[in-house]
C-alpha cells in the first residue's frame, strides 16, 4: 500500500511539473509526456520549493534559510570555477567552449555569481560527455538519442552530464541546443530545482530558444533568493536575438575564427546539414549552414564551395537526395523543398513546392537513403518512413533500430548452450 501511495505522489508531481490534469495514475497524457526530451534530474521537492518561493515573494518574507536547510543546496561562495572535461562529435572544443561560457553568463548576469573557467585542475563544477552507463548511480544512466539528454548534480558535488548519444548544435534547427541544456543543468548545479512555468529555463522538458528573453521571473526569482541580485542591484535579460550571432555562426566568434585562418568555412568541424551523391557514384555534394562542397572523387571541383543563396537555395536544409526518377536532387527545407540539377546545380522552375507533395513526410527529417530496391528511407530521430517511387506513397514507417535489419542494430537472441 506504502508504494502505492509513493508512486501516485510521483505522478501526481509530474502532472503538475507537465501542466497535465493531475488524476496520479499513468494514463496517456503523462506516458506521453514521460517520453519527451527531458533533463534526468528528478522532479522530487519541485512542487514544495516553488510554493515556498511564491510564498515568499506574496508575503515578502524571505524564506532563504529554511529553504536551504539541507546541506548541499547553495554553494557558499559567490565566485565559482568550472571546466569543460570533453566536448561531443558533433562540435568543435571552441563551439562548447562558447556555448557553456554564454550559459554560465545567462546567470551571473542576474544573480551575484562569478564564474571563470579552467582548463586544468581541480574546479567547482564540471561538466562532461557520456554514453550510456557511466558510473553515476542508479537509474543514472544515459538512453541514447532522445529520452533524457543530461543530468546534474546539487552543491557541492557540481557536476552536470551530458548524454554523448545526442546530436548536439549550436541552433535551434536541428539536434538539441548545448547551449540551452547547459544552461538549465549549470541551474541545477547551483542549487535549483526544477519549474513549474512552462517557458522557464528551468521547466524539466527541453524547448527550443524563443524569441523573448530566455529566463522567466520564476529563474530570476529563484537563483536570486540563493546568491542575491547582482552588485548594483540592476540587471540586463539576455533575449535569444543577442546570442543568435555568437552561437549560430560560430565564424563571426574571434576565438572560433583563429582556427581557420584560411577564412573558409569548414564542414569538418561539427556536424553537416546533407550530403549526397547523384548517379555518378564518384560526384557527392556536401551541404552546411549556407554552403556547398562538390566533390569528384577525392578532389574539390573548382569553384567551390558555393554560397546557398548563389543556387537560389535556403541555409540549414534539412536533408538532400538524388531521386532518381526525376534524375534531381531534392532538398528539403521546413515546410518546403526544391528540385536541384545535379549538374548545372540550377534550382528547378516553380520550386521550391510544398513539403505536403511527399504525402506522409514529416518536417525536420534528418537524412535519407536511397536502397538497391529503389525504396526511399526518410529518417528523424528514431523513426523511419519507407517511401515507394513506383506507388508514390509510404508503405511502412516505424524504429528504424528495431525493424530494419540492413541497419545491423538489432540485437540477436545468444544461442543457447
Amino acid at each position: 500500500m506504502g508504494n502505492v501511495v509513493i508512486v501516485c505522489h510521483y505522478f501526481r508531481e509530474f502532472q503538475w511539473l507537465s501542466h497535465l490534469p493531475i488524476t496520479g495514475q499513468l494514463d496517456n497524457g503523462t506516458l506521453v509526456m514521460m517520453t519527451s526530451s527531458r533533463c534526468g534530474v528528478t522532479d522530487a521537492g519541485s512542487y514544495r520549493a516553488w510554493q515556498q518561493r511564491v510564498n515568499s515573494i506574496l508575503t515578502g518574507y524571505h524564506l532563504r534559510k529554511k529553504r536551504q536547510a539541507r546541506l548541499g543546496e547553495k554553494w557558499h561562495k559567490k565566485e565559482l570555477s568550472y571546466r569543460i572535461m570533453n566536448w561531443p562529435r558533433t562540435l568543435s572544443p571552441s563551439q562548447v567552449h562558447v556555448a557553456v561560457k554564454t550559459a554560465f553568463e545567462l546567470w551571473s548576469n542576474i544573480s551575484g555569481l562569478v564564474f571563470h573557467e579552467l582548463l586544468q585542475g581541480p574546479t567547482d563544477l564540471r561538466l562532461a560527455f557520456y554514453d550510456g552507463e557511466h558510473n553515476d548511480g542508479t537509474g543514472n544512466a544515459f538512453d541514447g538519442p532522445g529520452g533524457a539528454l543530461a543530468h546534474a548534480f546539487f552543491p557541492f558535488r557540481g557536476e552536470a552530464h551530458f548524454d554523448l548519444s545526442e546530436r548536439w548544435t549550436l541552433s535551434t534547427r536541428k539536434g538539441h541546443d548545448l547551449f540551452l541544456v547547459s544552461a538549465h543543468e549549470i541551474g541545477h548545479t547551483l542549487g535549483l530545482l526544477h519549474s513549474p512555468v512552462q517557458h522557464s529555463l528551468m521547466s524539466p522538458f527541453y524547448k527550443r530558444r524563443r524569441s523573448r528573453a530566455l529566463l522567466s521571473w520564476d529563474d530570476i526569482t529563484a537563483i536570486q533568493q540563493l546568491y542575491g541580485k547582482p552588485p548594483g542591484g540592476g540587471f540586463e535579460q539576455v533575449t535569444d536575438r543577442s546570442l543568435r550571432r555568437s552561437l549560430m555562426d560560430p565564424q563571426s566568434s574571434p576565438q572560433l575564427r583563429a582556427e581557420d585562418l584560411t577564412g573558409t568555412p569548414r564542414y569538418c568541424h561539427g556536424h553537416f546539414d546533407a550530403i549526397t551523391s547523384g548517379q555518378r557514384s564518384m560526384l557527392y555534394k556536401i551541404i552546411k549552414g549556407d554552403h556547398m562542397w562538390r566533390f569528384s572523387d577525392t578532389d574539390l571541383d573548382p569553384g567551390f564551395p558555393l554560397k546557398n543563396s548563389k543556387l537560389g537555395l535556403a541555409k540549414h536544409l534539412d536533408c538532400a537526395f538524388f531521386y532518381p526518377p526525376l534524375g534531381k536532387m531534392v532538398l528539403f527545407k521546413g515546410s518546403r523543398y526544391f528540385l536541384l540539377n545535379p549538374e548545372t546545380l540550377k534550382v528547378e522552375p516553380y520550386y521550391p513546392r510544398a513539403l505536403r507533395d511527399w504525402k506522409g513526410i514529416p518536417r525536420g527529417v534528418n537524412g535519407v537513403i536511397n536502397r538497391p530496391d529503389g525504396a526511399l528511407y526518410f529518417f528523424k530521430e528514431q523513426q523511419y518512413w519507407r517511401f515507394d517511387p513506383g506507388k508514390l506513397r509510404i508503405t511502412t514507417r516505424g524504429r528504424w533500430e528495431e525493424s530494419l535489419e540492413w541497419i545491423s542494430c538489432k540485437r540477436t537472441a545468444p544461442p543457447h548452450e
